[in-house]
């Protein structure tokens, strides 16, 4: 059976324009990003066995290129196209909070880190640069090490900030343990660089560490 055998309601397309996004299942919304199934598969079914076989969405999400590409009914085609539509999500979460305080929505803060942090294998720093108003001027993924941990420095993270004209700063890294609870370790490097950005009178507002499935922040543990 295809798609198209299908009663209208039961479409994945037709599905969302009448209902939205929201009521469509995983394997709905995978079936229309992969628009066709293979021999014997529709688009539905396909979705369905590359859920049940990658143990969910964001594993397949998290799937690097050789794995991906390797599943019959995929390639590097639907590769290309999913690392771009992930792009443009994290994109969109960054026009977001340029245009606003960040303090003023700690969950579009969360979920711009979540986007780029959670899939890593390895640990990874983030900074978000903020202005005066706490508005977006940039953020970099300023130092990558292994699962054990990430070398951190702060003449670096200074020079950045003073490069970026920063009047505040909110850091986030990923624990890829998926244990978002913070380490003596992650609690000593915050306050070393609240240290040396203090000596340039840049504020650290947050430490925000993330996990599979939750974040903690520092800030909200009286740690910042």
């Amino acid at each position: 059976m295809t798609i198209k055998d299908l009663p209208e309601g039961e479409r994945p397309r037709e599905k969302l324009l009448a209902l939205g996004p929201r009521s469509l299942s995983d394997a709905e919304l995978l079936a229309i990003f992969l628009r066709t199934g293979t021999a014997g598969l529709s688009a539905v079914d396909l979705a369905r066995t590359l859920l049940k076989e990658f143990g969910g969405i964001s594993p397949l999400l998290r799937a690097d290129r050789q794995r991906f590409c390797a599943v019959k009914g995929l390639g590097e085609a639907k590769y290309t196209q999913l690392q771009a539509v992930l792009e443009l999500a994290r994109r969109h979460l960054g026009e977001q909070l340029s245009g606003e305080a960040v303090l003023s929505n700690p969950a579009a803060v969360s979920g711009f880190v979540r986007a780029h942090l959670q899939d890593y294998p390895h640990e990874v720093f983030m900074v978000l640069y903020l202005d005066t108003r706490h508005r977006l001027l940039a953020a970099e993924e300023l130092f990558r090490g292994t699962i054990d941990g990430a070398n951190v420095y702060p003449r670096e993270v200074v020079r950045q900030a003073l490069h970026h004209n920063a009047a505040a700063i909110i850091f986030a890294h990923n624990h890829p343990s998926g244990v978002a609870e913070p380490s003596p370790a992650d609690e000593a490097i915050t306050r070393r660089l609240q240290e040396a950005l203090g000596l340039v009178d840049i504020r650290v507002l947050d430490h925000i560490i993330i996990g599979r499935g939750q974040e903690v922040s520092l800030a909200e543990r009286g740690l910042v």
